[in-house]
């Protein structure tokens, strides 16, 4: 008797999953040791066809963001979506990000384009800043506060998040824990009464919470 084993293998044509892909996407980064990955790098090193993951994803970029790699390659990025991922950063360590971590998670873009836009890392951070600073566009009332004149949409705005967790000093303000001091806290905006429940999308109805205190309250109102 032979001790040769049955393999398995894949069906030339049979559709691959999503994840799959994805999954091997980030085994090729791991691989090279980089945030991000290539087509050509890719093509040597990967078990799939480079093109299908651009096909499926739409754009080969768009399948390294799905895969939460770090998009190197892209020109002329909008500087909302550049300036969404310095807050991306900023909200994972609690602090001021360094130009270091952009070359890995949960940054989605390289020094690249920021260098390429605003010819500095402190300058893109000085850009970022004045536009997260500009006027948020609400109605002030006689009490002090402020809210707008229509129904607030769900998720606050890049500006508005930024102003909450500023306020709050990127510090959960149940527990007190910020990335900057603890390991894995992940800061989430929270609405204190709930958007479900009529609680708008305004700084005074807004807190900063880690994903545990966040999780812990549910929908119920909290401040």
């Amino acid at each position: 008797m032979t001790s040769e084993k049955f393999k398995l293998e894949r069906v030339s044509g049979q559709p691959v999953s999503d994840n799959k892909l994805l999954a091997d996407l980030r085994r090729v980064a791991s691989l090279l040791g980089t945030s991000t990955v290539s087509m050509p790098k890719y093509r040597q090193f990967g078990q799939f066809d480079d093109s299908n993951l651009a096909k499926r994803f739409g754009t080969w970029n768009k399948a390294l963001a799905k895969a939460g790699l770090t998009i190197s390659n892209e020109v002329n990025i909008p500087d909302d979506r550049l300036f969404e991922n310095i807050l991306v950063l900023w909200q994972h360590y609690g602090r001021q990000p360094r130009r270091s971590e952009l070359a890995k998670p949960p940054s989605i873009i390289s020094q690249g384009p920021y260098k390429r836009r605003f010819s500095s890392w402190t300058m893109a951070l000085e850009a970022f800043v004045n536009y997260a600073n500009e006027s948020l566009n609400e109605t002030p009332l006689p009490n002090g506060k402020s809210v707008t004149t229509a129904r607030t949409p769900r998720d606050p705005s890049l500006r508005l998040r930024w102003r909450v967790l500023q306020r709050d000093h990127f510090t959960c303000c149940a527990c007190g824990s910020s990335p900057a001091f603890f390991l894995g806290v992940e800061l989430q905006v929270d609405h204190i009464v709930p958007w479900s429940k009529g609680g708008e999308t305004v700084l005074e109805n807004l807190q900063t919470l880690c994903s545990v205190c966040n999780l812990g309250k549910a929908n119920l109102p909290g401040g």
